[in-house]
């Protein structure tokens, strides 16, 4: 449990009001990079939460989120060149480089 609680604190060490949420789905991203909108929420296999609510929290973690805030800066969002109506995400090297840490973190011997 402690080693959870590091992971938690170093994420609120970039932004201490981060929702559980928003970790969420950066955590999801992390282990499906280049995932779309809809994997995201999809009940089966994402994290069945609104289109909106994927949007408002792939917001957070990309450049610019609400209000025109700073956002987080570790995802990447573009399109599927496939399919120019699905939006994709991916960590970015700040991204990959957080989930380096929270590896660290987690599989450090005790």
């Amino acid at each position: 449990m402690s080693k959870l609680l590091t992971v938690i604190e170093i994420i609120r060490g970039h932004d201490s009001e981060i929702p559980a949420q928003t970790i969420a789905v950066f955590l999801y991203i992390a282990s499906h990079d280049d995932v779309s909108k809809k994997q995201l929420s999809d009940p089966e296999v994402g994290l069945n939460m609104s289109s909106a609510s994927v949007s408002r929290n792939c917001d957070w973690l990309s450049g610019r989120h609400r209000l025109n805030k700073e956002g987080l800066g570790w995802i990447i969002k573009y399109r599927d060149p496939t399919d120019q109506r699905k939006q994709i995400y991916k960590l970015n090297e700040e991204g990959k480089a957080l989930v380096r840490t929270i590896k660290r973190v987690l599989y450090a011997k005790d």
